[in-house]
């Protein structure tokens, strides 16, 4: 009997030969992972397994190895909407599970198939409430306001009850942003000055140099505050300003992720929407399209640790370069007006992309005879250090999914709040700049709020 059964419906998808396979191929090779597993790629074309490995090596760009693959994969053809099919599933299943086997059942299919899939698999009894061994697992969009989300869920909550579910958030099993607890709460130099009496302002960045990259049937219905602030700068947000946790279990650290998402407030004035030069020239977009690839706003986390402290939130396409950081920068230092020098305030970076790794910026005494100051910048890089690879996210979550561990994925009253959030800014939401370059958005944001992004 296998130790995993790893069920991937959707396994002709580009998520599965981009992310999925090559994660667990390498936990496997690394023996991270039981070697005593099966994933079951699921779908409707006419592949037996040798077939469906060609298929899925070709299109991964060489990261696949079909010989690993063959030994864990199994291709099983099935229309996933025709609930007859279910019942020749269960009994494949069946004949390479035993009590303890852990069953991971993988959406990696469009969210209006969610429902069929749940059901057909609870009507054949494949999947069990309360059974911690059945776990489902898809990724976001989790909805696409409020009342969408609250139906996907109360859907999923007649099959499954919380604890089996796994909404993932891939950002938050990059490396960086896993590593921000672990920076505020293991260092005394940060957890003592980590309120509003010592920090000035936060800001929180993803940019982007590409554009849509051909996604205009998903992204223009979405655009960048539901793509980007929803989920991945929100949850950045949360992990920031959160308190310490009774302990670092999963529910405890949502518990106090919840309390900075019932707090958080956003200033109205403060809101810019943008849309690059040429977007409505992509195409399978409509030339009247009012959506944005750019947002900006001003958010306020009203708890006594962050009260009055600005946190700056940006996200756009076609800017000036790839990047996401969060910067933490300190207020002056009561020393300030003796020295009548220009020292410049103290900045944390925690830099997540494309490089991983620390930036904290000093003051010093340029060496020499005169008592000038220069700005100097202590760095580390992650990935410089690595031996081998780097970890990619996907391997990380899906590593904890297999053993049960929570803290990385969202639980409902995370994606409750955060929707709420968003409706409530989608309502006051205006026409978007047009904008060439990140230079203009710039400008908008210094005359707006006097306020360098950097």
């Amino acid at each position: 009997m296998k130790d995993i059964i790893f069920v991937i419906f959707g396994s002709t998808g580009d998520l599965t030969s981009r992310k999925l396979l090559p994660a667990i191929s390498k936990l496997y090779s690394d023996s991270q992972i039981s070697k005593n597993i099966e994933v079951v790629a699921v779908g409707r074309r006419d592949y037996d397994t040798a077939a469906y490995l060609d298929y899925v090596v070709d299109t991964d760009n060489n990261k696949l190895n079909k010989d690993i693959l063959s030994k864990f994969v199994t291709y099983y053809k099935m229309q996933i909407t025709d609930q007859n099919d279910y019942q020749g599933l269960k009994t494949y299943i069946n004949t390479i599970s035993g009590p303890l086997t852990k069953q991971l059942y993988y959406l990696a299919i469009a969210p209006q198939l969610f429902d069929d899939v749940a059901k057909y698999l609870s009507q054949v009894d494949l999947v069990e409430k309360n059974n911690s061994h059945h776990r489902l697992i898809f990724e976001k969009p989790f909805g696409h306001d409020l009342d969408s989300a609250k139906k996907i869920n109360q859907m999923l909550w007649k099959y499954f009850d919380e604890e089996q579910i796994y909404r993932i958030d891939h950002y938050l099993g990059k490396e960086m942003i896993q590593n921000i607890l672990m920076v505020r709460f293991a260092n005394r130099i940060f957890e003592e000055v980590w309120h509003n009496r010592t920090i000035k302002n936060v800001k929180i960045m993803a940019k982007e140099t590409d554009g849509i990259l051909g996604r205009a049937g998903y992204y223009d219905d979405s655009g960048a505050l539901k793509d980007m602030i929803q989920s991945h700068l929100l949850q950045i947000l949360s992990l920031v300003a959160m308190d310490a946790p009774v302990s670092y279990f999963s529910d405890d650290v949502k518990n106090e992720k919840i309390e900075v998402f019932k707090n958080l407030k956003f200033d109205k004035q403060s809101l810019i929407f943008g849309q690059y030069n040429g977007y409505k020239d992509e195409k399978g977009i409509d030339e009247k399209s009012m959506t944005e690839t750019f947002v900006f706003l001003k958010t306020f986390v009203n708890t006594p640790r962050f009260k009055g402290v600005p946190f700056y939130l940006l996200t756009g396409k076609k800017l000036d370069v790839k990047e996401s950081v969060i910067i933490v920068e300190f207020e002056e230092t009561t020393e300030q007006r003796k020295w009548n020098l220009p020292l410049s305030t103290n900045k944390l970076y925690i830099k997540i992309a494309p490089q991983d790794g620390f930036g904290l910026s000093l003051n010093s005494k340029v060496p020499g005879l005169r008592d000038d100051v220069e700005n100097v910048e202590m760095e580390y890089c992650i990935a410089c250090q690595a031996y081998g690879n780097m970890t990619e996210a996907y391997e990380k979550l899906l590593l904890d999914i297999s053993e049960g561990h929570k803290t990385l994925f969202t639980r409902w009253d995370e994606i409750e709040l955060t929707w709420k959030f968003i409706d409530d800014i989608k309502k006051l939401q205006k026409e978007p700049v047009i904008y060439d370059d990140y230079e203009t958005l710039e400008k908008l944001i210094f005359d707006l709020e006097g306020e360098k992004m950097s």
